[in-house]
């Protein structure tokens, strides 16, 4: 039935049937196949489900696309006799649940997705928080300590500290100069971090040995990095509370429940991939 959306409508008298904007609601009749409805409703539901690429197309080529898609398949529906197969009623009943939690789901979060529950979170999160310190600093690795000490001469005598990283480091951030980025304590090994953090900015390292081999490094920057703003961590407060509303809620429907799981006591899992017992 894809295939079909793209290609030319076969109803051509859709747009001279249009109505005034303000006549139109879901309930709106588009066509009827053998008096069956197609309403507008219909028509938007099979829109949204489409995949991204298809949903770009031009309103135009998706209205008439979408109406002959739900046309054909109104008549194919009419033209099924006798009883559906059990695979096609379980996955109605698939279906089924899986839209209605969809909707409880929507009722939940609208509830407890609150301004407040949000700052709440927030203010939990980042409680008491002081401001910490980040330092920005670039290093070269080399597998021993000799040819770290002759790095650093190099380094003192005037070379490029970037350049010598590129030539000379065995850590994958070698080629990036030697650059490191901006890292909080707790980030690096513990001796590379206290080297780091004894150096006054544009200052360059004794050697400093980690399990990885001999470090000399240079401290960058540093800065004092304040708690973030509420705005630039509302949509990860956002899934956290929406996250712990969930947990609550099925919590608490289970707790009210009668679930008896024995069934599934015995079961092999591979019995999932056998289609044959839903024909």
């Amino acid at each position: 039935m894809m295939k079909r959306l793209l290609s030319l409508p076969v109803l051509g008298f859709v747009a001279a049937m249009a109505l005034p904007a303000s006549a139109q609601d879901a309930s709106t009749v588009v066509a009827t196949v053998n008096g069956t409805d197609i309403t507008i409703g219909h028509m938007i539901v099979a829109r949204a489900t489409l995949p991204a690429q298809f949903q770009e197309l031009p309103d135009e080529v998706l209205f008439e696309g979408i109406l002959e898609q739900l046309v054909q398949q109104t008549l194919l529906a009419q033209a099924f006799e006798g009883e559906l197969p059990e695979r096609a009623k379980i996955s109605l009943e698939n279906e089924t649940r899986s839209l209605t939690a969809g909707e409880e789901l929507e009722r939940l979060f609208a509830t407890s997705i609150t301004p407040e529950a949000v700052q709440a979170a927030y203010d939990a999160q980042f409680e008491g928080a002081e401001p910490t310190q980040e330092y920005n600093a670039s290093h070269i690795l080399v597998p021993t300590e000799e040819e770290a000490n002759a790095v650093k001469e190099t380094i003192e005598g005037g070379a490029d500290f970037a350049a010598t990283a590129r030539e000379k480091s065995t850590g994958p951030s070698g080629p990036n100069g030697g650059q490191l980025g901006w890292f909080g304590t707790g980030a690096m090994v513990p001796s590379f971090e206290a080297a780091v953090i004894a150096l006054e900015v544009g200052e360059v390292s004794d050697p400093v040995q980690t399990q990885f081999g001999w470090h000399v490094i240079v401290l960058n920057e540093t800065r004092v990095q304040e708690r973030p703003p509420l705005e630039q961590m509302r949509e990860e407060l956002e899934g956290q509370v929406r996250e712990e509303a969930l947990t609550a809620y099925i919590g608490e429907l289970e707790s009210g429940a009668e679930i008896d799981q024995s069934g599934a006591t015995g079961i092999d899992p591979a019995l999932l991939k056998d289609l044959t017992l839903v024909e």
